[in-house]
């Protein structure tokens, strides 16, 4: 991601002074390499961290350097980790912006980025980062609050992922091949974005009608996908956690209600 944004700055006119862990990254951009992290630093009034992780970050940082400077970091992380982050800046003097890289694109109209912090510090960045993506998005005060949002929208795909590879050792254990299973699947899928709104109206409304399905009748279902899985030797570990959490449910007394209740905090 480093050599995307550095490329996405200098194609905007941005001078753009670069220092990666790994040299010669920066081969055939337009950039001045440094020779360390704190000479980066010291070359701009904006300096943008993007590593594997906020350990990494925080191990090549340097607060005296960064002293006074705005610093952007789309290292992803938790939204605690971000708010650490953001108090660990404010200590040292330093203004600070945290950051997300949603599609893995930088630059354009396709990139998708969020930011969160300090309204006065992004208001006073805003234009420079448009160069990263003309569809950033600001989320508010709460340093922690793009990383929120990363982090949710990270656990519904690789919720989804889970449950498509899982229901492929199951078509599996029923001898249906990979082909076969290829396009209902993929028709089971598109109905994912009429749930996904019907989920967010119930939650906005704090009514879940159970008139289409209710949680009594997923555990049902439910019971049968486990069983299937069981006899045919496929691990339904993940599918037992959720029916864990719909007999809680039903215990509660919510088993009448609809499956978007289990949303509920």
């Amino acid at each position: 991601m480093g050599r995307a944004i550095a490329t996405a700055c200098t194609t905007s006119g941005h001078s753009t002074t670069v220092w990666n862990r790994t040299p010669g990254k920066e081969t055939g951009l337009d950039v001045t390499v440094a020779e360390t992290a704190s000479e980066a630093i010291t070359a701009s009034p904006l300096v943008i961290v993007c590593v594997l992780n906020y350990p990494a970050a925080q191990s090549i940082l340097d607060a005296e350097a960064l002293k006074g400077r705005t610093l952007l970091n789309l290292t992803g992380g938790s939204p605690e980790q971000a708010r650490e982050m953001a108090t660990w800046a404010a200590d040292h003097g330093i203004a600070y912006l945290d950051g997300v890289i949603l599609n893995g694109i930088v630059g354009g109209p396709d990139a998708a980025l969020l930011y969160s912090g300090s309204s006065e510090i992004y208001a006073a960045q805003q234009h420079t980062l448009a160069a990263l993506g003309e569809n950033g998005r600001y989320l508010g005060e709460d340093p922690g609050q793009a990383a929120g949002f990363n982090m949710s929208l990270l656990d519904l795909f690789w919720t989804s992922m889970f449950g498509v590879v899982h229901s492929f050792q199951l078509a599996a254990a029923e001898n249906i091949s990979p082909a076969a299973f290829n396009g209902p699947a993929k028709d089971m899928t598109t109905m994912l974005p009429d749930l996904i709104d019907l989920v967010t109206a119930h939650l906005t409304s704090h009514e879940f009608p159970g008139d289409a399905s209710t949680i009594d009748s997923a555990a049902s279902i439910l019971d049968d996908v486990i069983e299937t899985a069981r006899a045919g030797g496929v691990d339904a570990d993940l599918l037992r956690a959720g029916r864990a959490a719909v007999q809680r449910a039903i215990e509660a007394g919510h088993g009448a209600e609809g499956f978007s209740r289990l949303a509920v905090r």
